[in-house]
């Protein structure tokens, strides 16, 4: 991005209804272009939000960090850079070369570095921070030539690293990753030692773009996709299967960047992702194709399999059918452009990929698969997902065969209250469309806020005898005096029609010892299960508007036998 465009974009008014986004930029130098370029990718990657970047105090870096964590502020980005770590290792201050301070400088920045996590650590409690560690060279303060790494080089960049890897174990710290940093900015290109000198700004302005988008992508990631539809022929494999038989497509020998492929929808299935196969093809060839020992893809994590010779259209309804989630959280990938198109137009919402056409597009389209579907990590719910939508065919059948089937799923319904499970609370409320209770998105911040003034988080899991389903539900209890209201609510699509809902609310009343609770509901056009469940407890035939009363006589002579064993997590 150039600076005049960026000055274009945050001079731009934002929409009446544009919501505000407050960040703070905390960094040692002065931070100048750095703030516009962050801004305006801020506001393109929020949708036009109203976005606020602060800045702190010059060469305060840790003071800054702390000052940020202090404030309202709705994330936090922070750049660190060698003089942060000690003045020596910058170029606006002199004297301190000498070869007999080396040691000195390495343990100061060992130092430094355990500070600066300390309070990074802080600014993290309740808000999403993004962290930059150093990105431009060293000086020439060490013996050696520019061309030989010595000790005391090895030992600082040792240090960062380890430091780095702490920091990126917190949940919501994200540490950029040094090798975007080095395909969007050049290293020769990064340093402007005329304004570092003049101005205390060190970065030129090609290196302060790339480093903003980059702050950008960690602060502004939207929810991972859920999975990915995949065709066969020159897609999965090189060849064509009802031409060449079973034995007769190849991954390997000339098709090697369809064994990446493979080996990439492998990893993503590892990491929690859907994945499906929806082929114009002979099922029986299909079937012995994904049967062979060694296709890179285990077989087992592709589900479901569709091969028939219809539209693809029809075929990928019926994955998302069997998933039970919308269009925008797929991909399709398919090198047939008339099928990518026919399902774009009947299918809206899908996102079509082609696959690479030959090995120089291959990189470029294994990072846009692990940008639409990368995690900051793989949680407890990634790893049981695929089993437990496996498993819903049987639980339907099963619901089919009498009313009273819910007796017998040995089912337990697990309520917490607590932080715990807020990264997954988030996720619920950010993802989830059909069962939610009003749309409303929250991030770290907003969460942290509605806690400091007395709301209540309650996480909900499930299991029975068809698997568990993790951590399916959270809803966000505040409390008046009025009684208790259920702001924010959400469930996954995996637990509907198993009584969840019904539980949850009794855990309220209970909880609460309420006579009533109010329910701040709000219709999406998207969350009808949740509208058509609130209708069945409160009006019938009639879908309920916020904000929605519901008094416990009602609740107990409306709601269902609730017969799953309920257990309350131990704070």
């Amino acid at each position: 991005m150039k600076l005049a465009e960026a000055l274009e974009i945050v001079r731009r008014p934002p929409a009446p209804e544009a919501r505000p986004f407050s960040v703070s930029l905390a960094c040692g130098f002065e931070t100048l272009h750095l703030s516009t370029f962050l801004a305006a990718e801020l506001t393109l990657g929020l949708d036009g939000a109203r976005v606020q970047v602060g800045a702190g105090l010059f060469d305060d870096l840790s003071g800054n960090v702390e000052r940020a964590a202090a404030s309202d502020a709705d994330a936090v980005a922070v750049v660190v850079e060698w003089p942060d770590l000690d003045p020596r290792l910058g170029l606006r201050r002199t004297g301190g070369w000498l070869a007999e301070q080396l040691d000195e400088i390495v343990a100061g920045a060992e130092l430094a570095l355990g500070r600066i996590e300390q309070v990074v650590a802080a600014a993290a409690e309740g808000r999403r921070v993004a962290c930059v560690m150093p990105t431009l060279g060293l000086p020439p303060v060490f013996p050696q030539r520019p061309a030989q790494s010595g000790r005391h080089e090895l030992a600082l960049r040792r240090l960062l690293a380890e430091a780095s890897e702490r920091l990126a174990g917190h949940p919501t710290v994200s540490v950029a990753s040094r090798q975007r940093i080095d395909e969007l900015s050049a290293p020769h290109a990064r340093r402007d030692v005329k304004a570092e000198l003049s101005a205390g700004f060190p970065y030129s302005l090609g290196h302060a773009s790339a480093l903003a988008a980059v702050l950008g992508e960690l602060l502004c990631a939207g929810a991972r996709r859920k999975g990915l539809i995949t065709d066969l022929d020159d897609t999965l494999w090189a060849g064509l299967l009802d031409e060449q038989g079973a034995h007769g497509v190849s991954w390997i020998e000339g098709a090697h960047r369809h064994g990446l492929y493979q080996q990439l929808l492998a990893s993503l299935a590892s990491a929690g992702i859907l994945i499906a196969v929806a082929s114009r093809n002979d099922p029986e060839l299909v079937a012995q194709a994904l049967g062979r020992e060694d296709l890179l893809v285990s077989a087992d994590v592709l589900y479901p399999v569709t091969a028939d010779w219809g539209p693809k259209s029809r075929s990928i309804r019926r994955v998302l059918d069997a998933w039970n989630i919308g269009a925008e959280a797929a991909v399709f990938v398919d090198d047939d452009p008339l099928a990518r198109d026919e399902a774009a137009t009947q299918v809206p919402g899908l996102l079509t990929l082609a696959p690479p056409a030959d090995d120089d597009a291959l990189w470029s389209f294994l990072e846009e698969l692990r940008t639409l579907f990368g995690t900051g990590e793989v949680s407890a719910e990634d790893g049981v997902r695929l089993s437990s939508i496996r498993s819903m065919p049987a639980f339907g059948a099963d619901a089919r065969d009498g009313s009273d089937f819910l007796a017998h799923v040995a089912g337990t319904v697990q309520f917490a209250t607590g932080t715990d499970h807020s990264r997954r609370a988030l996720e619920l409320v950010n993802k989830s469309n059909q069962f939610n209770l009003n749309g409303l998105r929250l991030s770290e911040a907003d969460l942290a806020r509605a806690l400091t003034r007395g709301a209540e988080l309650v996480t909900v899991s499930y299991a029975d005898r068809y698997g568990p389903l993790g951590v399916i539900a959270a809803l966000l209890v505040s409390w008046s005096d009025d009684g208790p209201r259920i702001d924010t609510w959400a469930m996954s699509c995996r637990a509907f029609a198993r009584r969840i809902e019904h539980h949850t609310l009794r855990f309220v009343f209970d909880r609460f010892a309420a006579a009533e609770i109010a329910v701040a509901f709000h219709p999406t056009g998207g969350n009808t299960a949740i509208r058509d469940f609130l209708a069945s407890l409160v009006v019938e035939d009639c879908p309920p508007r916020a904000p929605v009363r519901l008094p416990r006589t009602r609740f107990e002579r409306e709601a269902p036998e609730l017969v799953h064993r309920v257990v309350i997590a131990a704070r």
